[in-house]
């Protein structure tokens, strides 16, 4: 179980994608809150403290952002560059999530400076089994950058 209380940042526009990753995150125990951002706009927003997001103890740093790439308006490549761009947004690690197995964008996204890339399954009981292995790994081996 993770007792980090380390927040995590999920964007993700589909619907049925997001409740799949929140209950396999469940599944896996964590403990950590998940925030949902369902376009890239929406994920910068909260990023930066703007909009609706703009007060930083609502919207907390997060330890992990999950990135799915295709996203309305500023799509999750454009997301994954910007973050990546910016001082003090550069070490939150980010890990796409994503349907696409296009080599082009495994690299490109690995040259932005993905943390990790992972394809999403298809079926829920596989689904479920890579975000155990995420928790796993980026929650009970890595340290994390946490805070501001």
């Amino acid at each position: 179980m993770n007792d980090t209380g380390c927040p995590i940042l999920l964007v993700e526009d589909s619907p049925e994608d997001t409740e799949a990753t929140l209950r396999a995150l469940k599944r896996a125990g964590l403990t950590s809150s998940v925030f949902h951002c369902e376009s890239g706009d929406d994920g910068l927003d909260f990023l930066y403290h703007r909009g609706q997001y703009s007060n930083p103890s609502q919207s907390p740093r997060p330890c992990v952002i999950l990135l799915d790439l295709n996203l309305p308006g500023t799509d999750g490549r454009e997301v994954l560059a910007e973050i990546k761009n910016d001082e003090q947004l550069r070490t939150i690690p980010v890990v796409v999530l994503t349907t696409s197995a296009d080599a082009r964008d495994i690299e490109n996204c690995y040259h932005m400076g993905a943390n990790s890339y992972i394809k999403k399954a298809v079926d829920f009981d596989r689904f479920s089994q890579t975000i155990q292995r995420f928790s796993e790994y980026w929650f009970h081996v890595v340290v994390l950058p946490c805070g501001d």
